[in-house]
């Protein structure tokens, strides 16, 4: 028993979220690069290294420099075991990034000093305000020139509606930039430019007053940063753990991820600060991650991790007990026992066979097509856990068979993609076409891409005027209000791949006309009412 408690202890689940370009897979690398795991960071973008990231690892990732996947990746920093979610950024799959926000027990939001805070932020924070995660800011490229480091608190504050506290602060910036100061814990860390030297020794100021201060960086840069400490701790709260952990006070930290400045500084505290493991809401009952029976969900699946093997992997988040290897567990949706002889932990594309896996880690379990987004898995207790709706598409497209040989190969494709969650698939009433609606334009590409080069099938899209896709919810199916409305909007009728109805509005007006005249049908943005 102590030994579960000991790596209950030990665990810290993270997801990084951000605009795209902030430099979140960048952060992810430098952090595996403390954690021992690689020996040279690879940037997403530059000409130099032919290395791309580790976390990258779908094609398109690599040659357009984005995430389009969440990828999962563990490391030991200290005796701490560390999962991170490096989630994309990308609006276009920020479907993907809100199921993965539903497995993270705390999130680390990077900030762009030049851009500062951008819409796609916002979102993604708005998610987890609701949940109350508990969230670390990351201002990165402090060696670029930006925006005043309390123009940006500023920013944070009002755009995103924080409370933030600053644990370090930045002497200079760009040009100007010598290094920062850690408040956290009462050292100076010199920027030297040089990312060869890797981690920089960090050298101890306890009193800012002292002369040793104007030495290391010039009398002007530390009156400087004497008289903004002054100010921010007059403006700004005192750290207060239990605040942040409730999701009420934000710790803002400073650096350069490229050149692996700040990083370790973020990491200390990090592992200090953030939750272990923490309880989550089924339908049924609150789960606590310290209960001895097993319990898990299915938060993404993937499909063709590796192209030369037609796998499936379902990701698996433990929220409680043990899961181990071998062992029967119920699949409650099927309400069926099933056994996994090779669940996997990952680094990146790397994965290696677990035997006994804690709550807080990620496990991959092979999967023949058992698996829906959501599922949950338990040693025999009917759990169900929730918080992984659809949101309506915002794009709506034809699908067809540029193949008539290979209809079969695009089917399954299709069929496993969407269970995957990368797009969404109706089929319309009338004539049984498929349509697919996406969150974002550059997600067709994508399907259009793995298709090809995943399943052999090749497919083209046609246009089609759809403003949003709501779920439909009948009072009484019977009533002959529901039956005209079923008659009269028969050609804008749908089922998702569950079965639900689904209405295809054509404009926002079609949608509000059809509202007034049904008043008793429920039109809902999301699959989850």
């Amino acid at each position: 028993m102590k030994s579960f408690q000991k790596e209950l202890k030990r665990r810290r689940t993270f997801g990084i979220i951000s605009h795209p370009d902030a430099g979140k897979t960048t952060l992810t690398e430098k952090l595996l690069l403390f954690g021992g795991a690689i020996q040279e960071a690879g940037a997403v973008k530059s000409n130099k290294i032919k290395k791309g990231a580790t976390s990258d690892f779908m094609e398109i990732e690599r040659q357009r420099g984005i995430s389009v996947a969440t990828s999962v990746l563990a490391f030991e920093y200290r005796d701490i075991k560390i999962n991170i979610l490096d989630t994309p950024g990308h609006k276009d799959f920020a479907e993907d990034t809100f199921r993965t926000l539903t497995a993270v027990d705390s999130v680390i939001v990077v900030i762009d000093v030049a851009k500062g805070v951008e819409e796609q932020t916002e979102k993604l924070v708005e998610v987890c305000r609701m949940r109350n995660i508990p969230m670390i800011v990351f201002i990165n490229k402090m060696d670029r020139e930006g925006k005043d480091a309390f123009e940006l608190l500023d920013e944070i504050e009002q755009k995103l509606n924080l409370t933030v506290t600053p644990l370090s602060y930045p002497i200079g910036m760009g040009y100007d930039f010598k290094g920062i100061y850690n408040i956290w814990e009462k050292n100076v860390n010199l920027f030297t430019g040089d990312p060869k030297k890797d981690i920089e020794d960090t050298i101890e100021i306890s009193d800012l007053t002292s002369n040793e201060l104007d030495e290391l960086i010039g009398n002007t840069a530390a009156d400087n940063l004497r008289e903004e400490l002054e100010l921010a701790q007059g403006v700004y709260p005192e750290f207060d753990k239990e605040a942040y952990l409730e999701g009420r006070l934000q710790p803002v930290f400073f650096g350069s991820a490229l050149n692996n400045f700040g990083v370790r500084e973020l990491l200390d505290c990090f592992i200090n600060i953030a939750p272990t493991p923490r309880p989550k809401e089924s339908e049924e009952r609150i789960v606590k991650p310290e209960e001895d029976k097993f319990t898990g969900f299915v938060f993404k699946i993937h499909a063709n991790m590796d192209p030369k093997h037609r796998d499936r992997l379902a990701f698996i988040k433990i929220v409680s007990g043990k899961f181990e290897r071998n062992k029967a567990y119920l699949h409650v949706r099927h309400n069926k026992n099933l056994k996994f002889s090779s669940p996997n932990a990952f680094f990146a594309e790397k994965k290696e066979i677990v035997d006994v896996s804690y709550p807080g880690d990620i496990v991959g379990l092979h999967d023949t097509g058992n698996f829906k987004i959501g599922d949950t898995l338990t040693e025999g207790e009917n759990l169900n856990y929730r918080g992984i709706p659809s949101f309506s598409p915002e794009h709506f497209r034809y699908i067809n068979n540029a193949d008539p040989m290979k209809s079969k190969q695009l089917a399954k494709g299709v069929d496993q993609l969407m269970d995957e969650g990368v797009a969404q698939l109706f089929t319309l009433e009338l004539n049984g076409r498929k349509i697919i609606g996406t969150v974002g334009a550059l997600q067709f590409e994508v399907i259009q891409y793995r298709l090809e080069h995943e399943y052999g099938a090749k497919c083209t899209y046609e246009n089609l005027n759809v403003y949003k896709a709501t779920w439909v919810e009948a009072e009484d199916e019977k009533s002959e209000e529901f039956k005209d409305f079923k008659r009269l909007k028969s050609k804008f009728l749908a089922k998702d791949k569950k079965g639900q109805l689904v209405f295809l509005a054509d404009s926002q007006f079609s949608l509000q006309m059809t509202r007034d005249k049904y008043p008793n049908i429920k039109f809902h943005f999301t699959s989850e009412f």
